[in-house]
């Protein structure tokens, strides 16, 4: 059953995302990596779909820019602490680490949820996918696209945080975007990377589902 606070939390993030309509793509705006320092990087005239997410999530929860740099701190890091190895750089970090930004409700969506066991950023050479970090062993909830009916669609809340699940072993989704209902109709707003027009758009979200594996749900806590 959906409490009011979790409806008011997902309209909220609705619509703060809503702001960024518009906003071009922008790829590789973080400072940070295994050789350069980590800075706190805020930045609203260009973002990809990870840096979108990050922002509109600090902001649904924030009342005044010193709160929002705080919350942005504890929204992007593991621990609060600002640092390249303690960056949340898969999608699964948003409920697997703290602090938590959101739980998987991914198995909640759908009976046919699968699970997968994965070593997040173990190239098939023994390499790292993302020089700098370790290898996360983490199970992974997908919900294969040919299982998503309508009722699987109908348990998609407006404000939830929905990854295109990655058929690669090193990443747990190759995209990440927000769900948005506009009447009976659910959309994807997202910053798409491959497309001519690259700006933050809302897309309808089976279209966008066309050829894709599957997804992951989070909802914001």
């Amino acid at each position: 059953m959906q409490t009011h606070a979790q409806e008011s939390r997902g309209e909220l993030i609705e619509l703060v995302s809503q702001s960024f309509l518009g906003t071009p793509y922008q790829a590789n705006t973080l400072i940070g990596s295994a050789t350069e320092p980590e800075k706190l990087v805020v930045d609203f005239n260009g973002v990809d779909c990870f840096t979108l997410l990050d922002y509109v999530h600090a902001l649904s929860q924030s009342s005044n820019k010193a709160d929002f740099l705080d919350q942005l701190v504890k929204t992007r890091y593991k621990n609060g602490k600002v640092s390249f190895v303690n960056r949340k750089h898969f999608f699964t970090d948003w409920f697997a680490s703290q602090p938590r930004n959101a739980r998987d409700v991914t198995a909640e969506i759908s009976l046919n949820a699968k699970v997968i066991h994965k070593q997040l950023n173990l190239k098939a050479d023994g390499g790292r996918f993302i020089p700098g970090i370790g290898v996360v062993e983490r199970d992974i909830t997908y919900i294969p696209a040919q299982a998503l009916d309508q009722k699987a669609l109908d348990a998609i809340r407006t404000g939830d945080y929905i990854g295109i699940y990655s058929k690669l072993d090193v990443l747990d989704v190759s995209h990440v975007g927000i769900a948005i209902r506009k009447g009976d109709q659910l959309y994807y707003r997202n910053t798409p990377s491959l497309q001519r027009n690259r700006k933050v758009a809302d897309t309808p979200f089976m279209d966008y589902m066309h050829n894709k594996p599957g997804i992951v749900v989070l909802r914001a806590l």
